[in-house]
């Protein structure tokens, strides 16, 4: 008897040690992190955050004319207005109402640049368009129109931009539906689309409407991890939306899952999913706080009626080198 219950737990030892050093995915079916807290003006929609070389943090967001927050110890955030006073002329040729989606911000150059997407819903008559800043605060962007688009004639739809430097060359993915993830190379100069890039193919589902997008591309060690957002968004407690990840030796891929199976055939290992009251996370971004890597993403509370609100998990990296939260 006492030889079998040994046995037992040895076993239940073994397992334990076995699931803690394997890739995210099967320890995400059992549990997933709460975000840390946050106190303020947490209610936040497709968030990119940047810790200012100024100090503090600033997030945008889809809403407003870019909404701005503002944080000192990425606890307490403040609502700090938007990033335009006012929408540019161009976005209304893609959207009626002058509203942008999905920004994305980074510092290069001795610049602080932000893309974002203005479409509208349905359509991919999109684009992507491009700002620059020297400080990085709501109020000093200054608009260079778009630097990529799409339109109906397209297999891609110009939105969720997501910029990453890699080889010495300037990349942006984007993409929502439409065929899935896609890649372009920008001119480092302009912040633009260069003439004649190849459209490069990253993420993908088997089936329509191919639900995938948000992206956002992280260099770590030897890869590159492609971040997307799958199913959907937008409805409250009802979306469905949760997070994969995949990664590739390239920063245009091919992207593979840790079973090996290829994202441009549907696969993406699950980092996050819903949870207790956090429910369907995505519209994710990552930066770099103090030597770590910060998942940043929006969830819809299922205690406050699915409002959309502001989540922040610490990444961790396995042995084997995949994301864990």
């Amino acid at each position: 008897m006492r030889a079998r219950r040994a046995r037992r737990a040895l076993t239940a030892v073994a397992a334990a040690v076995f699931l803690a050093f394997l890739p995210n995915t099967a320890q995400a079916a059992e549990s997933y992190p709460d975000p840390q807290p946050v106190t303020g003006q947490q209610v936040i929609h497709d968030p990119t955050v940047i810790r200012l070389k100024s100090g503090g943090y600033v997030a945008y967001s889809t809403g407003g004319v870019i909404g701005a927050r503002t944080s000192k110890d990425r606890v307490q955030w403040d609502d700090a207005g938007n990033a335009f006073a006012t929408p540019p002329n161009w976005w209304y040729d893609y959207n009626p109402t002058g509203d942008p989606w999905a920004p994305d911000i980074s510092y290069r150059a001795g610049r602080y640049w932000l893309y974002y997407a203005v479409s509208s819903w349905g359509t991919n008559h999109s684009a992507t368009g491009v700002a620059t800043s020297p400080t990085g605060l709501p109020g000093s962007w200054t608009d260079h129109g778009p630097a990529f688009t799409s339109d109906t004639t397209d297999s891609w739809n110009a939105i969720d931009p997501a910029v990453i430097r890699a080889d010495g060359k300037l990349w942006m993915a984007f993409g929502s539906y439409w065929t899935g993830i896609r890649m372009v190379r920008l001119d480092p100069h302009t912040g633009k689309a260069v003439p004649g890039t190849t459209v490069e193919h990253l993420a993908t589902r088997p089936d329509t409407p191919y639900a995938v997008e948000g992206a956002y591309i992280v260099h770590h060690g030897r890869y590159y991890y492609l971040f997307a957002s799958y199913d959907a968004c937008c409805a409250g407690v009802d979306s469905t939306y949760k997070i994969r990840v995949g990664r590739s030796t390239s920063v245009t891929g091919p992207y593979a899952d840790s079973t090996g199976t290829p994202m441009l055939e549907g696969g993406g290992d699950l980092l996050l999913a819903s949870h207790g009251r956090f429910v369907g996370p995505g519209g994710e971004s990552v930066f770099r706080d103090r030597g770590r890597d910060v998942l940043a993403y929006h969830y819809y509370d299922a205690d406050d009626a699915g409002t959309p609100k502001l989540g922040l998990n610490t990444l961790y990296w396995t042995e084997d080198s995949w994301p864990t939260l």
